[in-house]
């Protein structure tokens, strides 16, 4: 594995995480490849363009990145390979003359909403305008006009030239992003491994999602994530994600599959891969 995509444009946390990725497994001279969203850089991999790419998931604050969570149940079979948790935090950056004059802010939503509190006390008038990453924040303010700033991280801010007006302006301290890694080969397991998966129940019961949670704790295995996401056919049908520990082809995880083949009308295996470091696995 040499070529990696990651959701551009340069200067994203996206690439920060694929960067950490490949010093973490050790890819000699890897080669990274932006792309302009996150379908596109997963079909990247499909399309045989890279041989894995990075794609957020989910963040502390703002829950999960819904684009993602879609395309993994409904589009692709890219079985994931692993996953990398940053550190986020958020600066607002622009031409050094700009700090007492913003007029116009550019920023990713979720940026913008994990620097809500920063915004409005600092500023309640600026015109804010969304774009799809951070770093293309940072790349239209470089191009922009006096009086633009953005909020971005401070690799961005370095890519692109912009000094820090002000640093780390995110709401909480403790504000993280976990990504994915896809590719088009599994991984085996390592002893330190989580499942993520997703199924759907046959109709709409009172203690369907329990008995699909029972098969789970019967067999003492931790469930560390569950979310449910709307089904893509009628209102109110749902499906369930849910990252397990454990690995796919080892036990006792193996059997509570095969068991949640019996009472699920759709169980689609997303990937066993190796936990990030210093999460509890």
């Amino acid at each position: 594995m040499k070529r990696i995509g990651y959701l551009g444009p340069e200067g994203t946390f996206a690439e920060r995480a694929a960067r950490t990725y490949a010093e973490r497994i050790k890819i000699i001279e890897p080669v990274f490849s932006p792309y302009p969203s996150i379908p596109e850089t997963m079909l990247a991999v499909l399309q045989e363009k890279v041989e894995a790419c990075v794609v957020p998931v989910e963040n502390s604050l703002e829950g999960s990145v819904n684009i993602t969570l879609d395309m993994l149940a409904h589009e692709i079979d890219l079985p994931i390979a692993g996953e990398v948790i940053l550190s986020i935090k958020h600066f607002l950056l622009g031409r050094p003359e700009t700090k007492n004059n913003i007029r116009v802010l550019v920023t990713h939503p979720h940026a913008f909403a994990q620097c809500y509190r920063y915004l409005r006390e600092n500023l309640p008038d600026v015109e804010v305008q969304l774009v799809s990453s951070t770093a293309e924040a940072a790349r239209r303010v470089r191009e922009a006009p006096p009086g633009w700033a953005a909020i971005a991280g401070e690799e961005a801010g370095a890519r692109y030239g912009l000094a820090v007006l002000s640093p780390e302006i995110q709401d909480s301290p403790g504000n993280k992003t976990r990504f994915l890694v896809l590719s088009r080969e599994p991984v085996p397991a390592t002893g330190r491994d989580k499942t993520s998966l997703v199924l759907a129940l046959p109709e709409d019961r009172p203690g369907g999602l329990y008995g699909i949670l029972g098969v789970f704790a019967r067999a003492s295995i931790n469930l560390t994530r569950i979310e449910s996401r709307p089904a893509k056919s009628e209102l109110g049908d749902y499906i369930f994600f849910l990252d397990c520990m454990g690995h796919a082809a080892l036990s006792p995880l193996r059997e509570v599959l095969d068991d949640l083949k019996g009472c699920t009308v759709m169980l689609k295996i997303l990937g066993s891969y190796p936990c990030a470091p210093g999460v509890d696995c």
